[in-house]
């Protein structure tokens, strides 16, 4: 349904995939010309989380495209809402079908997963592939890259066309993430994100994800930009055959109604 990703970074002759809205961005910002102390990755993921962050609260309708060998592609179509402030989150399937009304809530740094069908709710991990995708909560969440990992730098780069920081991140100790190693590519320019890899305690890479394309749009309570991935693409590195295209469409910075960020609502959403 859409096109490979992997055509940006690795082929030159796709890799037009990349968004326009990187090289508006680009003139805002002049990279430094030495490599990065430990003083500017921290502010470097400072600013990405910051820019990724509202004050307020956060709707969007979001599609996931499931990929998988020997298998029927999967297309969900949803909506997510966001609380930054307490750090609270809703996902909602409306489609396909044997979906609807399946959601996950994330409340107190708990996730929680409510299957429709049976009326109940399990508690679920930081590695949760949501929906059986190979998306993770920390797709759809506000970014916090500063807040759960200490990063050092590894190098100047190149991404297609694109100069890049190369950063790794670990963990810290008693936080609980996804992946307790990172490796990011961010673009000297726009400061965004262009690629990630993911990695297990022991070394093993899981997944790889592409950053295509970034949009922003005003925030009126933080009175600034927020700025969002339009598209992620995500790249199953065990099962080489699998991957997941997200979208993100029709964002919305207005205020929320409190119950939303509540289990009796999502129960209410499959009566």
């Amino acid at each position: 349904m859409w096109d490979d990703p992997r055509g940006v970074n690795v082929n030159k002759a796709k890799r037009t995939s990349v968004s326009v809205a990187l090289l508006i961005a680009a003139a805002a910002f002049a990279p430094p010309a030495h490599a990065l102390s430990g003083k500017e990755v921290l502010s470097l993921l400072k600013l990405i989380d910051q820019r990724q962050r509202n004050s307020g609260d956060w709707k969007a309708r979001f599609f996931l495209e499931q990929k998988q060998k020997d298998k029927d592609d999967i297309v969900y179509d949803g909506i997510y809402f966001r609380r930054d402030e307490n750090d609270r989150l809703m996902i909602l399937f409306l489609k396909p079908k044997a979906e609807r009304g399946k959601g996950y809530l994330r409340i107190n740094k708990n996730l929680w997963f409510y299957d429709a069908r049976v009326g109940k709710w399990e508690r679920r991990t930081e590695r949760e592939r949501i929906g059986g995708t190979n998306s993770n909560r920390q797709d759809f969440d506000e970014s916090r890259l500063a807040e759960e990992y200490i990063g050092r730098y590894l190098g100047d780069g190149k991404l297609g066309r694109y100069k890049t920081w190369r950063l790794e991140l670990k963990a810290k100790k008693g936080v609980d993430v996804a992946y307790p190693k990172v490796r990011l590519w961010i673009d000297q320019a726009s400061k965004n994100i262009l690629k990630r890899q993911d990695f297990a305690a022991s070394g093993k890479l899981l997944r790889t994800s592409y950053y295509p394309r970034w949009y922003k749009v005003h925030s009126p309570s933080k009175k600034a930009d927020v700025w969002y991935p339009k598209e992620i693409r995500i790249f199953d590195e065990v099962e080489k055959a699998n991957r997941t295209t997200f979208l993100i469409r029709k964002v919305d910075l207005r205020s929320l109604p409190a119950n939303i960020f509540t289990k009796a609502w999502l129960e209410s959403k499959s009566r």
